[in-house]
């Protein structure tokens, strides 16, 4: 029953919008991750009929005293008629269920019968139809392999490597290289991995394109010497990521406030063999810019809490009606935006930061556009001279950019990153970066001269700064 009980508080805290199913599985032990997830999301899909079938039988009401709470009874009537039957022993709250399981069958066929379907599928509500269009995305972590061996090893499972990847090809076995993102690959969207050798080894990791940006945008140093935050940090996605940017160098501080969510975060990172991440179980607000500790952070990821409305290919959204969505979405929108600012605000303070980027799964200007644009104008950001980068660091080939009108300088838009669900085969999502001014200088010279050495044959260490010429002293008599 301990199973029931874990896909019910998965359902209890997506209805009190702690969290998303993505987020909220994470924190289910891992053996019966998998099978919570399937339940959970099985029960999303038939919610409205299941609640239908509870209250025509008198469930609720008649089995008060065992049932309190209605999650439970929806994951419990999911499984005896739309599943196995109850996988648990036969205890109270099992009996309470199955007292009623002739009466239920009878208004499960009257449903049918009402609604002109013949099978149980047909009652199923079906998620957005361009969650089709986003292939698999697969990110190499290349802390464990490299590129070419991860593309070996999905050639030698019967897989073919094409030139370019049609999300419309009924093929499963093509999978590509992505064109952005260089160790991404991408493959048909019913492909599953879960079983796969090198996903249960953290040699591979799920993760949308989309998802993929911030890391890259931040830029990590790689250097024995680096120091970077990720502000909010679990599942572990984007902190892999940037792990495996810094090549395992310097250090990586990886802040995670929830205790079930930090320790998923710990089980990843360590399936992962991100070495250089000291995972801390605090919220990122309460850390003090002037401890020492910190003094020499240059880099902070910010991927704080958001609306999740760019995400299209989950079923959070079946946990409310339309109507209770319309009714609380604009305030809950004001206070994650209000929140958000207060995330970069306190980024700006540390001391030695000259990077730092603010991403979203949301596709709404609120939490967007109007958050760098309300940071810009800090105190935070006036007196340390911090600005937007410019577009040539911010995913240059990337053709979707931030709205002009929803700027105060219609010119920062080019600074800025959006998906569209739908239209760029991703979920949807919204990157900006924030540069110190110096350092923004100093780091396009940085890049221009790392740009120099990628191009030449010649071995070379890497440059972390510009150095000034020595004069040579003149000689009398020159």
């Amino acid at each position: 029953m301990n199973f029931y009980f874990a896909a019910t508080e998965v359902l209890d805290r997506l209805e009190t919008k702690k969290g998303s199913i993505k987020g909220l599985i994470s924190t289910v032990n891992e053996k019966d991750r998998k099978r919570t997830s399937a339940l959970v999301i099985q029960t999303l899909k038939y919610r409205p009929v299941l609640i239908d079938l509870i209250y025509q039988a008198n469930l609720m009401k008649e089995e008060r005293k065992k049932l309190t709470s209605l999650n439970l009874a929806l994951v419990l009537v999911h499984d005896l008629l739309f599943s196995h039957g109850i996988q648990a022993g036969d205890g109270p709250i099992k009996q309470a269920i199955l007292r009623h399981k002739t009466r239920l069958h009878s208004e499960l066929q009257k449903v049918k019968i009402k609604r002109g379907v013949r099978s149980n599928e047909e009652l199923a509500q079906i998620g957005d139809s361009r969650a089709a269009l986003i292939p698999r995305y697969v990110r190499i972590n290349t802390t464990l392999w490299t590129i070419q061996e991860a593309i070996q090893h999905f050639i030698s499972k019967g897989f073919e490597l094409a030139d370019v990847f049609e999300v419309s090809s009924p093929s499963k076995q093509v999978f590509a290289k992505d064109e952005h993102i260089s160790a991404l690959l991408l493959f048909n969207s019913e492909v599953s991995f879960q079983d796969d050798d090198a996903y249960k080894a953290g040699k591979i990791i799920l993760q949308d394109k989309a998802s993929c940006f911030p890391a890259v945008v931040l830029d990590p140093p790689v250097s024995p010497s680096g120091a970077v935050i990720d502000a909010t940090a679990a599942p572990g996605n984007k902190t892999s990521h940037l792990s495996a940017l810094m090549q395992n160098a310097g250090t990586l501080f990886a802040f995670e406030r929830d205790r079930k969510r930090f320790s998923t975060l710990k089980t990843m990172l360590s399936n992962a063999k991100c070495q250089n991440v000291e995972p801390v179980n605090a919220d990122f607000l309460t850390v003090n810019p002037m401890d020492i500790k910190y003094s020499k952070v240059t880099h902070i990821l910010l991927d704080p809490s958001c609306s999740g409305s760019g995400i299209i290919n989950r079923l959070d959204y079946l946990v409310e009606s339309e109507q209770e969505a319309e009714s609380v979405q604009e305030e809950r929108l004001h206070k994650l935006a209000s929140f958000q600012l207060m995330m970069v605000k306190h980024a700006m303070k540390f001391p030695a930061v000259h990077r730092i980027v603010y991403s979203t799964c949301s596709v709404h200007a609120i939490e967007d556009e109007h958050v760098v644009r309300a940071a810009l104008k800090t105190e935070e950001a006036l007196s340390r001279h911090f600005t937007l980068a410019p577009q040539s660091q911010v995913l240059p080939q990337w053709k979707r950019r931030g709205c002009p009108n929803e700027m105060d300088d219609p010119g920062h838009a080019a600074s800025l990153v959006r998906c569209l669900p739908g239209e760029d085969a991703t979920n949807g999502f919204f990157v900006s970066c924030f540069v110190r001014k110096t350092s923004e200088q100093e780091h396009s010279a940085y890049q221009d001269r790392k740009r120099k050495i990628d191009k030449s044959d010649e071995v070379v260490e890497i440059i972390e700064r510009p150095k000034k010429k020595k004069k040579k002293p003149r000689v009398k008599g020159s």
